[in-house]
């Protein structure tokens, strides 16, 4: 075996040398080891924890550990913002720990309280463990989430000094109960966030009205908690500190830790005999050649995990992987995903950590901070959708300083495409931003409602939940959701109000997934995704086996599947409409014109196709007869005029393909300017809507209310369409492809599409745009709030969430039941996402993957002339 420090140059080259594969490296980025840099430890640090820390192995801690430890210590927020496995824990676990320490003499053996939030319960409890050997015996470390059984979880209020949790128990289960908790909320000393970074858009909203509702209760209690964050690396960390806690934070980003040599490879798969639609030319998926690459990895002992987009793809490279290998090394192989029982999930993460298991295909459920050490390489099929993820996946590997390889490989799709080719991208550009929005009314209505169920509103608290509050209170009282007292609001409801706010955009209560012969619960999927995952008829995969959806039970929340193994995947089909609600601001760019605003989305599955697994071939179309939901939401658009199509040569009959094909390519490439993947987004493509009364692309958030990503979309619009013109240009196809605008989740079939009339549509449009050195448009500074509520806004009555589910998301779901994003894989989960609709006649709308258009007029088009 070569020497440690050359493994992952080895392994890439043992990799692109097999099976003629030298072609698909398209990008080899060698990435410096770097030394560690320590510091004494502080004054403020009880000897008892460093004498644990020296037990386990820490003689010294980094500097910025050090940093982040003084800086807690002054009572100033901390975000700790550095690489992955940089011991961000024991930058937090030293202090708090420590003041943890003080008063264990009291008559119930606590003194002061810490908070602990992870964005899973997986993390929580590798947590405890951590906390475990660090902390003295009478520091009492406790997990308290939906699995703590009823007899512990007092026990864990009266006695518990360091509770550890996530945001959805905080929000549930404390703060509407805080009356039982308040011994421990009087003495809170700290709350600590970690893995902040995971908390954006929709669902880092709601976190962050969460936080604000703590600390008013905590203020009612008398304490005044300081908050420590951990977060991946990102741009400007403690302005998203702030945005999270409301409140001012100190951020720590020079990484001190060692780092051992990473190699990161750039990975093309290769194109296949077959032919997609239209015969364009078709790429091996990317979860197809991950199995390749992670069957060579296991046959030489290396430790790899394979993360994927969704929970079917981690399915399918487990299993395909386990067929390749063979036994006995097919059983050193297996698949982790959200979903999955948390017995099982907590197996397979011993096995991964003790070696037993030597690959793993894997949803981000994994690329946070749970304990996976030891890892020699990472896979990743299919970029995951931020630079902040892509190098929180990579750093899983090589821990310890030891050497890693890290390899992207390209799905056939047009983001994924440019970064393979464009290296630079990803290696010389700075991660991004996390972004959410408080104030969205969306989700500021029913933390309001929560609010004034915990305590009574007063005007003491408008500043604390933002400018929004002060306009959105009368409209929940017009409602009947509030009512005014003595200068307070209260609320009027018997139901809890908590139970109407949905953290993380799923939607409702998660379906049941039921074996229908035994009755066994195989897992939940969420019920935002079970119109599109689990209808009926769908196939249904889980460790490796195969099982038919027989009935889908809206009601009931349960589907009911039974083993089979059929010769074909489901993808879903739907139709979508869009109309514009109201426009916040408009640009002109020469004679076009790019908007931004509230628009309401209306979508309905109406199918699913049967495809060939061997081949890809459509077998056959089934019709579903499901409910439309109704999702109002944030959108940016783009308008051209009949004079721009002349001078674009683009003819009528030409229009339709061209807009659509301009619509794919650029849903594919925002996730590059904002902190989005594909999932979080839809698009519409219109020769002529009734709103503009002009031909219009729109896309938009796939969440209620919006989620910045628009937003995002409109101040960096000469960018992003820039670099969806290039795309699309650079293309060696001849008439469009996955690689560059056909979308696999288009419903019209990817038809009409015109490659080389999107290129002149886009090039007329840009002639016009602003010419700012930074490529922004002149709204950067404030397009116009997305979350101001007004009588006419986007969501229900006066701009809020309906009264029956408060601020619940009514989101279409993902056309490719084969391809759905992960719970865990964004923080929206499954968004009303890949919505691309294209329109052959007018006023004809497009939504994710439906084979037909509603126009807003009328009824559904034909397939082929409606919406994608």
């Amino acid at each position: 075996m070569p020497p440690r420090h050359s493994l992952p140059e080895a392994l890439l080259a043992t990799l692109s040398a097999t099976r003629g594969r030298s072609d698909r490296l398209t990008h080899t980025e060698h990435l410096p080891a770097r030394p560690a840099r320590y510091s004494p430890w502080p004054d403020s640090i009880r000897p008892e924890v460093v004498a644990a820390a020296h037990d386990l192995g820490v003689e010294q801690p980094w500097a910025h550990q050090a940093e982040a430890m003084n800086l807690a210590k002054t009572s100033h927020s901390v975000v700790i913002a550095t690489g992955t496995a940089s011991g961000k824990s024991l930058g937090y676990l030293a202090p708090v720990l420590s003041d943890l320490l003080d008063g264990t003499e009291a008559r119930n053996g606590r003194g002061a309280t810490a908070l602990y939030l992870a964005p899973t319960k997986a993390l929580a409890a590798d947590q405890r463990r951590r906390a475990a050997e660090l902390a003295p015996p009478r520091v009492r470390a406790a997990l308290y989430d939906g699995d703590t059984p009823p007899e512990e979880r007092e026990w864990v209020r009266q006695y518990a000094s360091y509770v550890l949790t996530n945001p959805d128990m905080l929000h549930r289960g404390i703060l509407p109960a805080h009356a039982r908790w308040s011994t421990f909320l009087k003495t809170l000393r700290y709350v600590v966030v970690d893995e902040c970074h995971s908390y954006r858009g929709v669902f880092g909203s709601h976190v962050a009205q969460v936080l604000r509702r703590l600390r008013r209760i905590c203020a009612r209690y008398g304490s005044s908690p300081t908050f420590l964050l951990a977060s991946a690396t990102t741009a400007d960390p403690a302005a998203t500190a702030r945005r999270l806690t409301g409140l001012p934070a100190r951020a720590v980003t020079e990484d001190a830790s060692p780092r051992g040599p990473m190699v990161f490879g750039l990975w093309e798969p290769p194109l296949t005999e077959n032919v997609g639609e239209h015969g364009a030319p078709v790429r091996r998926t990317a979860t197809a050649e991950a199995a390749h690459l992670l069957t060579d990895l296991v046959e030489q002992q290396t430790r790899t995990v394979v993360f994927v987009r969704s929970r079917r793809a981690a399915e399918l490279v487990a299993l395909q992987t386990q067929d390749q290998l063979g036994r006995p090394l097919a059983d050193r192989v297996a698949a982790y995903r959200g979903g999955y029982l948390a017995d099982e999930r907590r197996a397979l993460e011993r096995a991964l950590h003790t070696g037993r298991l030597l690959g793993l295909a894997s949803t981000s459920a994994l690329e946070l901070g749970v304990d996976i050490s030891g890892l020699d390489a990472v896979l990743m099929a299919g970029y995951p959708g931020t630079r902040a993820s892509l190098w929180q996946q990579a750093g899983r590997a090589g821990r310890e300083a030891q050497g890693a390889l890290a390899v992207l490989i390209a799905r056939d799709d047009p983001l994924d495409t440019y970064l393979v080719h464009h290296p630079e991208a990803l290696f010389a550009t700075p991660v991004e931003a996390t972004v959410l929005d408080p104030d969205n009314p969306h989700v500021l209505a029913p933390h309001l409602c929560a609010a004034a169920a915990e305590l009574p509103i007063t005007d003491a608290d408008l500043e604390l939940f933002g400018p929004s509050t002060g306009p959105l209170l009368p409209v929940l009282e017009r409602r009947g959701l509030l009512r005014r007292r003595g200068g307070s609001w209260y609320w009027t409801r018997r139901e809890r109000a908590a139970d109407a706010v949905d953290l993380r955009g799923s939607g409702g209560s998660p379906v049941q997934i039921v074996e229908a012969p035994t009755g066994r619960l195989l897992g939940t999927v969420d019920a935002a995704a079970a119109h599109t995952t689990v209808h009926t008829g769908a196939v249904h995969l889980h460790q490796g086996r195969s099982y038919l959806v027989r009935e889908l039970d809206l009601e009931t929340s349960v589907a009911l599947v039974e083993p089979a193994d059929p010769p074909y995947t489901t993808a879903a089909r739907d139709i979508t409409s869009i109309s514009v609600l109201s426009t916040d601001t408009s640009i002109d760019w020469g004679e076009g014109r790019l908007s931004f605003g509230s628009v309401e989305v209306v979508n309905q599955v109406v199918g699913y196709l049967r495809k060939r697994i061997s081949t890809g071939e459509i077998m056959g179309e089934t019709k579903l007869d499901l409910p439309p939901r109704t999702l109002r939401t944030r959108a940016v658009w783009w308008s051209v005029t009949e004079d721009q199509l002349l001078d674009a040569e683009i003819p009528p009959d030409q229009l339709p393909g061209a807009a659509h094909a301009a619509e794919h390519a650029s849903i594919g490439l925002l996730p590059l300017f904002a902190t989005c993947d594909r999932w979080d987004i839809g698009g519409v493509s219109v020769p002529l809507h009734p709103d503009t009364g002009l031909p219009t692309v729109f896309v938009y958030d796939g969440h209620p209310g919006g989620a910045g990503f628009a937003e995002r979309g409109f101040r960096r619009a000469v960018q992003w369409l820039t670099a969806t013109r290039e795309a699309i240009a650079a293309c060696e196809c001849e008439r469009g492809c996955p690689s560059c605008v056909q979308s696999p989740k288009c419903g019209n079939g990817n038809d009409p599409l015109d490659k080389a009339a999107a290129v002149r549509l886009l090039d007329v449009l840009l002639a016009g745009a602003p010419t700012a050195e930074d490529g922004r448009t002149d709204e950067e500074s404030n397009p116009g709030k997305g979350g101001t509520p007004a009588p006419d806004g986007a969501g229900g009555p006066n701009g809020v969430a309906g009264p029956d589910r408060l601020g619940e998301p009514r989101r279409a779901g993902e056309a490719d039941s084969s391809d759905e994003p992960d719970g865990e894989a964004s923080a929206a989960g499954e968004a009303l996402g890949d919505g691309e609709g294209s329109t052959g006649g007018q006023g004809s709308t497009g939504g994710p993957g439906g084979p037909e258009s509603r126009n807003r007029a009328g009824g559904p088009r034909e397939p082929g002339t409606g919406g994608s």
